[in-house]
């Protein structure tokens, strides 16, 4: 197979560059485009600057619709938006999937309080995926995708190869994202478990700077 071509950028060298390891899921086809790793931040100046596919666009606040306007304002790739479930939740929760989905999102993100009710009426508002986190083994997975889950995004710390396996053994279909920690064979692990799409939690922006900064003082 030919190798791909490629832009060699002047000035954006320094980008956050996901594993290799993670090009050799399935990814998820989303509205035709094909999407395998998926960046777990909300620093703009990191999304800007990364070759994930996609963004997870999480935080631990109250979801606000003008964080989520900002964010897929920056965002030059497709971005998933959290949309509560938590401590936000119900009604609210519907109407700021409805907004992200207005604004460009691609995809939502619930967390994992999110009641099947409140799936339910989102599902008959929205025309974009509905995303849930599994955190541990013990969620019943089989009434999510009665409500009208469309991907599992599992995040299980040490477990979560484990939770994918069950998953995957539960339904062969049902799409998955799940999180790789940050060696090639962790990212390994989910993906022989079943993962489709790998997410990644990148270096913070101080950390990054820090390795500049260790640089600029050697020369």
């Amino acid at each position: 197979m030919r190798k791909a071509p490629s832009y060699p950028s002047r000035l954006r060298k320094n980008i956050v560059k996901v594993p290799e390891i993670i090009d050799t899921c399935s990814g998820i086809n989303i509205f035709g485009q094909l999407l395998k790793s998926f960046l777990f931040s909300t620093d703009v100046a990191i999304i800007r600057n990364t070759n994930a596919d996609a963004i997870i666009a999480v935080y631990p606040f109250t979801p606000q619709p003008l964080i989520s306007h900002a964010l897929i304002l920056a965002a030059d790739k497709p971005i998933f938006c959290g949309v509560g479930g938590g401590i936000t939740s119900g009604e609210r929760s519907v109407e700021l999937a409805i907004d992200a989905e207005f604004q460009g999102a691609l995809g939502v993100i619930l967390n994992k309080p999110t009641k099947n009710d409140t799936i339910k009426k989102m599902k008959k508002k929205i025309d974009i995926p509905i995303i849930i986190t599994i955190v541990s083994g013990k969620d019943d997975i089989k009434e999510r995708l009665k409500a009208g889950i469309n991907i599992f995004n599992v995040s299980g710390a040490e477990k979560t190869a484990d939770i994918v396996k069950k998953i995957r053994d539960m339904d062969d279909n049902i799409p998955i994202i799940a999180t790789g920690g940050k060696t090639d064979e962790t990212i390994r692990q989910v993906i022989e478990a079943g993962a489709n799409a790998v997410s990644y939690t990148p270096p913070t922006t101080a950390e990054l700077f820090k390795e500049i900064m260790i640089r600029y003082r050697s020369e």
